[in-house]
């Protein structure tokens, strides 16, 4: 367990933190030097990464992105400093892994075997879980829920015998999927499809905090979310609720009028300890928590889903 001691407070951190967060991560020995990062990723992905302001950036700062050849060796590259990736399939991993034991002065972010650990809902919530940190500016905890693979019509007693409480939000168990459900009423648990996570649902005022972590650099944004359930949508609503994936931009809510109770950013001692702390859990130096306040309160906080190398938004 983790002890609530809380550490110092930083300023916000601007959004092409990016380059030179990742270059920090190598230790280069001569820092007039360029810095070279080879990056693996999604033509989709690069696109939505590297924009001209981010490149330009880098390039102040000392930072060279260069595409790495999939269909090529990586030890045929380079040579690069960093190995940026966002790629799945044993192949990639493969090659990743004996291209890691070959030059182990290349910083890789991340390591395939921690990515895997954070794509699985089962169990990516797990570490956040063990830690203590309710005497921190706050406190941080995860909601109940229940992972699922049997037969759809079993799941309302699993429910039962979990004790978990209806309003529950469905999700893949592969987090690769960003599709979300809410199912109201026991009935309605019947027509999802396991395997998936039953997340029992928490009251948040419709707001969601994410909070982007880069090495040592944490940023926050708000994002719109699930609106309040109360005892007349329980009374009134049933079935399955399936909410399309919104995009970044229209999902944005830091420029809305929102209540200050609810828009209010999480104290920045509690984010930097618990970035800190998952950081060494995890093993990982990009990724992004999803966090929720809980309506009516300033300091109880949960984190709801994490995802790796976050960077469509």
């Amino acid at each position: 367990m983790v002890s609530g001691v809380c550490v110092g407070t930083e300023g916000q951190v601007d959004p092409e933190a990016v380059a030179p967060a990742v270059a920090e991560e190598a230790v280069v020995p001569a820092p007039a030097r360029e810095v070279v990062v080879g990056y693996a990723l999604t033509s989709k992905k690069a696109k939505s990464f590297l924009q001209p302001k981010l490149r330009g950036l880098a390039r102040k700062k000392g930072i060279l992105f260069v595409a790495i050849d999939q269909k090529r060796p990586l030890s045929d590259q380079g040579p690069f400093d960093i190995v940026l990736h966002k790629l799945t399939g044993r192949g990639w991993q493969q090659l990743l892994e004996e291209y890691r034991e070959a030059h182990p002065e290349v910083t890789v972010l991340d390591p395939p075997g921690a990515i895997a650990n954070l794509l699985d809902r089962q169990s990516m919530l797990q570490e956040v879980s063990e830690l203590d940190l309710t005497d921190c500016h706050g406190k941080v905890r995860v909601p109940k829920q229940l992972f699922v693979n049997t037969d759809p019509s079993s799941i309302p007693a699993a429910v039962r015998r979990a004790g978990l409480s209806l309003p529950l939000v469905a999700k893949p168990l592969v987090a690769k999927s960003h599709e979300l459900s809410l199912a109201y009423d026991p009935t309605s648990l019947t027509k999802l499809e396991p395997p998936l996570v039953l997340q029992e649902f928490v009251n948040h005022g419709g707001v969601m905090f994410k909070v982007y972590i880069v090495g040592d650099a944490i940023r926050v944004v708000r994002r719109f979310s699930l609106p309040n359930v109360d005892e007349g949508d329980l009374s009134n609503n049933a079935g399955v609720f399936r909410f399309p994936r919104v995009s970044c931009a229209a999902a944005s809510a830091d420029d809305a009028d929102l209540d200050p109770r609810v828009a209010e950013l999480p104290p920045r001692p509690l984010l930097e300890i618990l970035a800190r702390e998952l950081r060494r859990r995890l093993g990982l130096r990009l990724f992004n928590i999803d966090m929720i306040r809980e309506h009516g309160t300033r300091d109880r906080f949960y984190v709801i889903d994490m995802n790796y190398f976050p960077v469509h938004c």
